[in-house]
């Protein structure tokens, strides 16, 4: 059994690259939360809209982005949509943290699809009595989702994004594959530098299992304190 040193990624250099990769991971995480939440909110609307051609948009999204892996995305955001542009544009883009911008772009559509498909079902399940009442009271089918449906529908869907916020969380360790700073970025680094492959990984998997574990604590804990009871 070979020696093992886990003291050796806990400090120095070792240990501020495995931490600066750890905290991107949940900056990235959170970043791409703040944009996938609204987008998938409009989504959620556009499948539901009673008018078809916007519905056919809303379907359109999420048949499109969820029949593609992640991978992908994360390819053509990074090597292809760059090529379209204009070269200045380019050229500042490359100067820049290109990778973490593809990155969130396509870890912001892919997870708004799944999220948009999430909050649809939450607007669903709110009774259609609802809907009735409130355009009875004069109500237009948009100010009635805004006003009435859809703050009870994500209170629903509370559970299931957290669920879609877990999946974020792991999926950022694909952004390796275009170089971006994350904790399996610099897990790599660290293991290429000490030839410490097993220490290593071990601590990666530890740092993605405390905030999983995290993500989870909280979607059980919202569920105890706030159980969700619908009116008809």
């Amino acid at each position: 059994m070979p020696h093992l040193d886990f003291g050796l990624l806990l400090r120095g250099d070792y240990a501020d690259w495995l931490l600066a990769g750890w905290l991107f991971s949940l900056q990235l995480t959170g970043l791409t939360l703040v944009f996938a939440l609204p987008l998938a909110t409009v989504v959620a609307l556009l499948r539901l809209s009673p008018f078809a051609p916007l519905r056919a948009l809303g379907w359109a999204y999420v048949e499109a982005i969820r029949s593609v892996p992640l991978l992908v995305h994360l390819l053509f955001w990074y090597f292809g949509a760059p090529e379209a542009l204009p070269e200045s544009v380019k050229s500042w883009l490359y100067a820049g943290n290109v990778e973490a911008v593809s990155a969130v772009i396509a870890l912001t559509l892919y997870t708004a699809a799944y999220m948009g498909e999430d909050i649809r079902s939450g607007l669903r399940a709110v009774p259609s009595g609802q809907v009735d009442a409130a355009r009875a009271l004069g109500l237009s089918w948009g100010s009635a989702m805004r006003w009435v449906i859809l703050p009870q529908a994500l209170r629903i869907t509370v559970p299931p994004l957290i669920s879609q916020t877990l999946n974020l969380w792991k999926n950022t360790s694909i952004a390796t594959v275009i170089g971006t700073a994350e904790l399996m970025t610099q897990a790599q680094r660290v293991e290429s530098a000490s030839f410490r492959g097993f220490e290593t990984f071990a601590v990666v998997t530890g740092g993605y299992l405390m905030i999983s574990l995290l993500i989870t604590a909280l979607a059980e804990g919202f569920q105890r304190r706030y159980p969700v009871r619908l009116s008809h």
